[in-house]
């Protein structure tokens, strides 16, 4: 008996179906952003009654539309980078023994720094204190949240006065755009009311271009859902970050053979109207790409030929992805399917890593030229032995997907560490005992490499206990098993330590591992993921994160 551990789509208009097919809501956890003075920054521009007239009489519930809309805008505030200055900060400090302007003594650079660090209006008011501080504002590379433009106290039930504060804050970004002489650092734009201003928005982005912006966020905040993106954008060679959220991308098929974004790095689409073609467009028109994000777009595929990129991160999405050929890609990360059917195809990938979540209900996956099924034997070209990270989500109660669990396992020879999340079925197709993975046969990662396997969504069903078992007898090089279960799941300790004991009765391979059960505090063991979190490269392992989980005493005896 081992110890364990004990150290701690929708759109006012009729979107063109045959060019931008509407893209589905992802599954899964509901995030919810902080808002500006207890707004929801996700609310999306209430309807006149022009508008709500034209939803009746297509049949729909106006009410019903403004709350889908919201659940979609909240998915992507959830994926698309923070803000990078808040409101709600707060700078404070002693007073002083005299009148001395302490403030404006501090070298210009640090003036520019603090300023940098201010919203917006807070970082023009600086102006007014003296001219250094006029001259360390337009020197200063701006950071512009347009959420913090948003006044207080407006309830977003009042239409007209909700309609109206958008459209102040459309022009006040107008004002700031055209007062700053650049360059921009970032501009977060998620709150401004573009439905009558696309000649405004298109005036910002050659603005934007004159002035050098390096970071762009762009949310369509609806309605309508399906305005199209000015061509303009891609007038902005400086841009290091693009993100956009709910638009129609525009018709490359017009642009210039050399429009292009030659310093564009990190890209992230949410709910984008795209074509393939234009998709196939952006990457061969940004030479030093390397992280591409995409959440639940209208494109019917995913293909991945780009010489720069080093982390494809999908959320919410039933494209097929084939990775072509991508020489330097590190991590493909792919969470909250829509729950179809998808093919996943790698081809020339040789410095691949980390791969996660493929679903085994879901997921089907292709090597080379080989499609991987249930008994398919492992060869050369079935394998790719770069990868260290793995994800593999299954349903420990449908026989057909826990069969597949060792081919798909074979095919990553070298594994290291193990992601295993649960899905929890009502509908069980065949009870798996310990027999059932025995007879499976020898898995090389698990019998020669892997050290930690992190088991999410644990329920201590009994084909899941069963398949730990036989990863425990199996797996000679493992350090740390560490167990997640979702809220619930165990009455007490006491509970816990009964239903965990057929772990401590087998024969463990390893003789120097270490087992760790924790609860998760949300009952369906939710963790909180965005594209931040996922292309952090200083993180080693991107699916290993535990979060608001508390630590259970498993002592192996009942």
């Amino acid at each position: 008996m081992r110890r364990p551990d004990t150290n701690p789509e929708f759109s006012s208009k009729s979107p063109d179906k045959t060019h931008h097919p509407k893209p589905q809501i992802p599954h899964g956890p509901k995030p919810f952003p902080s808002g500006v003075g207890g707004r929801r920054p996700w609310t999306p521009i209430p309807m006149d009654e022009a508008t709500m007239a034209e939803f009746r009489q297509r049949g729909q519930v106006p009410e019903d539309v403004e709350s889908s809309i919201m659940t979609v805008l909240s998915y992507i505030h959830f994926a698309i980078p923070d803000a990078p200055v808040s409101a709600h900060a707060r700078l404070s400090a002693l007073p002083p023994d005299d009148d001395v302007d302490r403030l404006s003594l501090l070298p210009d650079a640090l003036l520019r720094r603090i300023v940098s660090r201010l919203p917006v209006k807070d970082a023009a008011r600086t102006a007014a204190l003296s001219s250094r501080w006029r001259d360390a504002w337009r020197s200063t590379p701006l950071v512009l949240v347009d959420a913090d433009l948003l006044p207080a106290g407006v309830s977003d039930a009042d239409t007209d006065a909700a309609r109206e504060e958008a459209r102040a804050v459309t022009f006040a970004v107008s004002r700031v755009i055209a007062a700053h002489p650049g360059p921009f650092r970032r501009l977060h734009l998620t709150s401004s009311f573009m439905d009558q201003y696309q000649g405004l928005l298109a005036s910002w982005l050659q603005a934007l271009a004159v002035k050098g912006i390096q970071e762009l966020i762009l949310v369509n905040r609806p309605f309508p859902a399906d305005l199209t993106l000015p061509a303009t954008f891609f007038g902005m060679a400086t841009l290091t970050r693009l993100y956009l959220g709910l638009w129609k991308f525009p018709d490359t098929a017009a642009l210039p053979r050399a429009a292009c974004f030659p310093n564009l790095r990190d890209l992230g689409f949410s709910l984008i109207g795209i074509t393939n073609q234009d998709m196939d467009f952006v990457l061969a028109r940004s030479p030093v790409l390397e992280t591409l994000c995409l959440q639940a777009n209208t494109l019917q595929r995913v293909r991945v030929a780009s010489r720069s990129l080093r982390c494809l991160m999908m959320m919410g999405f039933d494209q097929d992805v084939n990775v072509v050929n991508a020489p330097r890609l590190e991590r493909l990360i792919m969470l909250y399917s829509c729950g179809s059917s998808m093919l996943l195809k790698i081809g020339r990938a040789p410095s691949l890593r980390a791969i996660g979540y493929l679903d085994l209900e879901t997921h089907e996956l292709e090597i080379g030229d080989t499609i991987i099924k249930a008994g398919t034997r492992a060869s050369p070209s079935t394998m790719v032995p770069s990868v260290k990270i793995l994800g593999i989500i299954v349903c420990f109660g449908v026989r057909n997907e826990a069969k597949m669990l060792p081919s798909f396992l074979r095919c990553f020879p070298n594994v290291e560490t193990l992601h295993i999340e649960s899905r929890k079925t009502d509908e069980l197709t065949g009870k798996l005992n310990l027999k059932f993975w025995q007879d499976a046969g020898a898995i090389e990662c698990i019998q020669s490499h892997i050290t930690l396997m992190i088991f999410r969504r644990f329920q201590a069903a009994r084909g899941e206990i069963n398949f730990l078992k036989f990863f425990l007898e199996s797996a000679r090089m493992l350090k740390k098993l560490i167990i997640v279960s979702p809220k619930g799941t165990f009455a007490s300790t006491d509970d816990a330590n009964f239903r965990l004991k057929p772990l401590f009765d087998t024969k463990w391979a390893s003789k120097c591992c270490s087992l760790v059960v924790l609860e998760s505090d949300a009952s369906g063991g939710e963790s909180n993921w965005n594209f931040e979190r996922g292309c952090d490269f200083s993180l080693m392992d991107p699916f290993a994160i535990i979060i608001r989980s508390s630590r259970l005493d498993i002592s192996g005896s009942c």
